[in-house]
């Protein structure tokens, strides 16, 4: 069977920790994978991987390019995605990557390109790792590479958790979401889905409580939240309040949008800028069960490919 193809795209921000980026090369060349696109990592204009020319290149290419890539994986997240999706050709991605088996992967700002992804082209993507902050990762998480080689090379594949609470539920929808600053900064745009009835699951990094609270009742006030059969919370990372919160903090932001919303708010998924996550795919058929304590996702209908899922790295290359 042949090796894996992985190819780099690079949409965000500049490869600032160049020892990551070449840990996770050496990872997954070790594991058998041809990794491919290894230049994108000597751009840098200004906080980008390169101009927004280049880099939406990086993504146009797979419509043009001899053979498609079993994994196109970014290397960062960041900032710089949004400054694309003009000059993405929609088309051109759809004809080449639907009924494709390429799995496109990707976190944190790379949540906009999905989204504009799925509105324009209906492709399905991944929220997943990435170059630097997963595969080369100082800690090697060995939950995410065992998830996402499980889910990528099979047809079908599962995450469960711990969740919060005494919600019983079983519902099921297309899956989607990401960041949740990124799905809001897209809102009322041509690159927002619409998505009805789905599991949306949502993370964040860096914001204060009160900013996360301010999103989530912009997904409610917009009509997008009470659309959905289920709000999934991912990790919301580094986002302390501060001494004027006065007590407040993210469980109370959570508890409001709980009041307020009709959804079921389901807490504790892996998924966001923490090392263990899950691989998830945005607009994926998926069913959602929660009980006694326990929640179970099933997803299928995604880009795959046939490989042995690689042994994980036992010590750093």
């Amino acid at each position: 069977m042949s090796e894996t193809h992985i190819r780099l795209i690079a949409p965000s921000g500049y490869p600032h920790d160049r020892a990551a980026m070449m840990r996770g090369v050496g990872r997954l060349q070790a594991a058998g994978c041809q990794v491919d696109g290894i230049d994108v990592l000597e751009r840098t204009e200004l906080r980008y991987a390169g101009g927004d020319a280049q880099r939406v290149d990086d993504l146009n290419a797979l419509a043009t390019c001899e053979q498609l890539p079993d994994i196109a994986l970014s290397i960062r997240g960041g900032y710089g995605a949004t400054r694309l999706l003009e000059y993405i050709d929609y088309a051109a991605l759809r004809e080449r990557l639907s009924g494709a088996n390429t799995v496109l992967v990707g976190h944190s700002d790379f949540t906009a390109l999905q989204m504009a992804l799925h509105a324009k082209s209906g492709l399905i993507t991944f929220g997943g790792p990435m170059l630097g902050p997963d595969f080369g990762a100082a800690t090697f998480s060995d939950f995410t590479w065992q998830h996402f080689w499980g889910t990528v090379t099979a047809p079908q594949a599962n995450a469960s958790w711990d969740a919060d609470g005494e919600t019983e539920l079983d519902v099921e929808g297309p899956l989607w979401g990401g960041n949740l600053a990124m799905l809001c900064s897209l809102l009322g745009t041509p690159y927002f889905p619409k998505i009805d009835g789905g599991i949306l699951f949502v993370e964040d990094v860096g914001e204060p409580p009160f900013r996360i609270e301010r999103l989530l009742y912009q997904l409610h006030l917009s009509g997008v939240l009470d659309r959905q059969r289920a709000l999934l919370l991912g990790d919301f990372s580094a986002c302390r309040p501060s001494t004027y919160d006065n007590g407040y903090d993210l469980s109370a932001g959570f508890a409001q949008i709980g009041r307020l919303t009709r959804v079921p708010v389901i807490a504790n998924l892996p998924f966001g800028h923490e090392p263990d996550k899950f691989t998830l795919p945005f607009g994926a058929p998926a069913r959602l069960r929660v009980s006694g304590g326990q929640a179970r996702l099933d997803f299928s209908g995604y880009p795959h490919f046939d490989r042995p899922v690689p042994a994980s790295p036992v010590e750093n290359p």
